[in-house]
């Protein structure tokens, strides 16, 4: 009895150490809970707020308000014990579940379905191929022969000085001529920086300079212009399904008119340049892009597939593939009128590491999640693969939204840009609001607020790195939104679908683009921000038969050791210190009197044989007079235009 009552004294004196508000150690609680039934004692418990500080020992600097929203905020973010899992119970299952059961009762056995699907896949591809391939041919044109394909960006005259001082290296200008087919869609292929005409500076439309003329003669075009944009402006091939003709090349040519026709607005040039085409209205062929009979086809055999099965993986991987194909070789290839052979040639390269990335979404990126079990065969048709479908067709669907590339310059540079990012931003956040409470629902928000944390944090180091831009494209933007998609939602299966549509038609058009890019690798066409010379006030002669214009600088600073002087949008003059002659600070032009129109002056530094930013243009006006530059550089060298040729 003695030792019993020196253990209580030992207990109590240990706890005369402790603060008196602390909690209530956890045995003795029980025992306390344990003799409740025979006490008599109905005085409260202790106050919880004074349990609650044994659980924030180590955060004593916490406020215990934002502790207890804090772990109110936890305790929500586990979820449900135990979890609601969502799935899609079908609205009329008799309706959508007749497939499957059709599909049970007439081809049970294993065996006999493998048949079908490879009988259906040969079906498919045959038909593909056929019709893909009666879209290749053209018939000859009498006197011409057989168009040859060309792309949405070939032109005759490349801008800038890569023609050469007069234009040398672009001749011949006039007496030649070929039979030309032109793919689909080319009225969106645009100019995405400013290409100078003139005064005028050309961005976001396609350059097509001139048509017809005021009588109603025949449309001539200046020679940088777009083949195919000017071929769909003069009515000879049409814009849906693209079509052939002949052009031809008609030498010097001034005051290119504009107008709007077929749903280009040409650009007005009112002066002289070497180099034009026209058409041969008379010439007939035929030739028709195949693209929309063959989406379709696609659309069809994809939405009976769909309709039809139920395994999960067999599913994805084959509309994946279907899609991928259908993206690279009719919707939106990636080499504009390129032979067959090379289209497949440059599918193939990204097929297959497309599929390991497919295998990884399929499997640790929520598709394989949000598509087992599911037996709503016509919902899953119209939200999940016509989701895909949207997001595949991406140049057509989102084409009207005015974000050619999200990236800092363009955003800045594309009227409605920012509003328009500004809204996908707010539909963005209300959809990633709502999918955070199906996660909380799953009780699995909290991991996935972990993944989507290190993605933020790998973004936000990226964007340290020194001399390396981020670019997200829309294949990349795909990638970091899918886990958001994992689960068997209505909203999620479309969501999903789409999001996989765009990764679809990122890599099959565009490729694999790096996601840190050098300015370098991101400057395109786009001005350099280089140096501008400064150009005197001209000397201006005005005569009864020949006026002249002159004009003078200082030796350009390092690392510069030339000029180059573009008149009318053509180099006329090109000067390099070294030479020592005496010409080479100074340009002097001639004009005939009687001659009453404009003349566009730009200059910019040479060094070696790369020009640097031109200037804006200084006007020689029919009146004589002189109108200075505006300040800042005007952008005229052409870009790679996917790599299209120079047409000779």
């Amino acid at each position: 009895m003695a030792r019993n009552n020196d253990e209580e004294a030992r207990r109590y004196g240990a706890r005369e150490s402790e603060h008196p508000d602390d909690p209530i150690d956890e045995s003795t609680r029980l025992q306390t809970h344990l003799l409740e039934d025979f006490s008599e004692d109905s005085s409260p418990p202790t106050p919880r707020f004074i349990q609650d500080q044994g659980s924030y020992r180590s955060m004593k600097w916490v406020p215990i308000p934002i502790r207890r929203v804090t772990k109110a905020a936890m305790k929500w973010a586990k979820g449900p014990d135990p979890p609601h899992t969502y799935s899609i119970k079908p609205l009329f299952p008799i309706i959508q579940e007749a497939p499957t059961r059709l599909l049970d009762e007439y081809v049970p056995k294993f065996r006999h379905r493998l048949l079908l699907v490879t009988g259906y896949y040969f079906l498919w591809i045959l038909t593909f191929a056929l019709i893909m391939r009666r879209g290749t041919v053209a018939t000859e044109i009498e006197g011409w022969g057989t168009p040859g394909n060309i792309g949405c960006g070939n032109t005759y005259w490349v801008p800038g000085n890569s023609c050469g001082l007069n234009g040398n290296d672009c001749r011949p200008f006039n007496g030649s001529g070929f039979p030309f087919r032109c793919p689909a869609n080319c009225q969106n292929y645009w100019v995405l920086n400013p290409r100078a005409v003139g005064a005028y500076e050309a961005i976001y439309q396609p350059l097509v300079i001139g048509g017809p003329s005021e009588d109603g003669g025949r449309p001539t075009y200046r020679g940088d212009s777009f083949i195919c944009g000017a071929a769909i402006h003069a009515g000879i091939i049409d814009n849906e399904n693209g079509g052939c003709g002949v052009v031809s090349l008609v030498g010097s040519f001034r005051n290119y008119t504009s107008s709007k026709q077929h749903g280009i607005e040409s650009i007005a040039f009112d002066s002289k340049f070497p180099s034009s085409f026209t058409f041969h209205s008379a010439a007939r062929c035929e030739a028709k892009d195949a693209r929309w009979e063959l989406l379709y086809v696609s659309l069809a055999f994809t939405i009976v597939f769909s309709l039809f099965v139920t395994s999960p993986a067999l599913y994805f991987f084959t509309i994946f593939t279907a899609t991928f194909f259908h993206a690279g070789l009719a919707s939106d290839p990636p080499l504009t009128g390129s032979p067959i052979a090379e289209l497949m040639s440059n599918l193939l390269g990204k097929y297959l590491p497309s599929m390991f990335i497919a295998f990884v979404m399929y499997k640790y990126m929520g598709v394989r999640r949000a598509l087992i079990g599911l037996t709503a065969q016509i919902e899953k048709t119209i939200l999940w693969l016509g989701g895909c479908w949207v997001g595949t067709l991406t140049n057509y669907t989102f084409d009207w939204i005015p974000i050619q590339r999200l990236n800092k310059h363009d955003l800045e540079q594309q009227p409605g840009a920012k509003l328009a990012l500004a809204i996908i931003v707010i539909l963005l956040a209300i959809i990633f609001i709502k999918q955070i409470f199906y996660f909380q629902r799953e009780a699995r928000l909290i991991r996935y607020l972990g993944i989507y944390g290190i993605l933020v944090g790998a973004i936000l180091i990226s964007l340290l790195l020194p001399g390396l831009n981020l670019r997200i494209h829309h294949y990349i933007l795909a990638l970091l939104l899918l886990p958001g998609t994992s689960m068997q939602t209505r909203p999620a299966l479309f969501y999903q679908g789409l999001l996989i549509g765009f990764y679809v038609n990122g890599i099959a058009r565009w490729g694999f683009d790096p996601v840190l890019q050098t300015s370098a690798a991101l400057q395109g066409d786009a001005q350099h921000n280089s140096r501008l010379p400064i150009i005197q006030s001209p000397n201006i002669t005005l005569g009864e038969k020949l006026s002249t214009i002159s004009f003078s600088w200082l030796p350009p600073p390092d690392p510069f050791d030339g000029l180059s002087v573009l008149v009318n949008d053509v180099e006329r003059f090109r000067g390099y210190t070294d030479e020592g002659l005496p010409t080479d600070n100074r340009f002097v032009w001639s004009k005939r009197t009687e001659i009453a129109e404009p003349q566009y002056f730009r200059f910019s530094y040479m060094q070696g044989r790369q020009s640097w930013d031109y200037t804006h243009a200084g006007i020689w006006n029919a009146n004589g007079s002189w109108t200075e530059m505006k300040p800042g550089p005007s952008r005229i060298k052409s870009r790679s235009l996917d790599d299209e040729a120079l047409l000779q």
